[in-house]
């Protein structure tokens, strides 16, 4: 098989998370048990995941945010008076889903 000009018109169609994951793919040995509907479903899979980073990537740059925060960080110190089971309720985003909007107020606490 002829893998540089596929890898080319891969390029070309800026399908470059199925480049790279061919590029995997061509180094394992043990891929050769998969049939050709589940390498394809990797490559593709690899694409989607790929472009979603990209997406989320050009998001937070576009943001401008001053910090960068995850729920893991939060703390949960009886003095700040929160609700771990809410907040880990809202981290599902599932008001996103249902259409409804949030706010949050109150003093927060940068210290570490």
């Amino acid at each position: 098989m002829l893998t540089h000009p596929t890898s080319e018109k891969l390029q070309a169609l800026r399908l470059l998370g199925m480049v790279k994951a061919l590029d995997e793919q061509r180094r394992m040995p043990e891929i050769q048990d998969l049939s050709f509907e589940e390498r394809l479903g990797l490559l593709v899979d690899r694409e989607v995941t790929e472009r979603d980073n990209r997406r989320l990537s050009s998001r937070l740059r576009k943001a401008k945010l001053r910090l960068e925060a995850a729920m893991e960080d939060i703390s949960y110190r009886p003095a700040r008076g929160l609700d771990k089971s809410l907040l880990l309720a809202l981290s599902s985003c599932r008001w996103v889903d249902e259409h409804l909007n949030i706010l949050v107020t109150g003093a927060s606490d940068l210290a570490t």
